[in-house]
């Protein structure tokens, strides 16, 4: 398996697989739209030896009170049943968290479970006076520092692209 940033020729591999593992086509048009609007800061791909797409991480700018503070939200994350159980998910957000940071972004957002997102270095956005717009996902919203400064004197809400707030 192979763990690179992706490239154009990806995108039919990876709309396929998001469309594959997920239960609506809601995340493909998501990632979609994101490549549209430019507004995918990163996506990392792991790849079998065929090239065939079997996991995606994207990455697209967030905003801290309607300011960029160089922070990103990661979503969605996707592995291949196929392959799920490997450590797949883990190795696509660490070479995205690396390639992240030495482009000189500051942190990384993302909505998911606490447990296993906490496994990986992340912390509840709580902790730091961050909520997201939408209500009820306090639990599940959580920030990982790139960057020593990335929560000096910060508060507020995290917004993410416009792509991610359309019905």
């Amino acid at each position: 398996m192979l763990i690179r940033t992706e490239i154009g020729v990806d995108a039919a591999s990876i709309d396929s697989l998001l469309r594959r593992n997920f239960a609506t086509s809601a995340e493909a048009e998501l990632v979609q739209q994101l490549r549209e609007d430019g507004l995918l800061t990163l996506g990392v791909v792991a790849t079998d030896d065929e090239g065939q797409v079997l996991g995606y991480a994207a990455f697209s700018p967030v905003t801290l009170n309607g300011e960029d503070r160089q922070w990103v939200g990661l979503a969605p994350l996707v592995v291949d049943e196929s392959v799920r159980r490997q450590g797949l998910g883990k190795q696509l957000i660490y070479e995205g968290l690396d390639t992240l940071n030495e482009f000189g972004y500051a942190a990384v957002v993302v909505m998911g479970d606490p447990a296993w997102y906490g496994r990986l270095g992340f912390e509840p956005a709580a902790r730091h006076q961050l909520r997201c717009r939408w209500p009820g996902t306090e639990a599940a919203f959580q920030v990982y520092k790139l960057s020593d400064e990335a929560f000096n004197q910060i508060e507020g809400q995290i917004d993410y692209a416009a792509p991610f707030n359309r019905s």
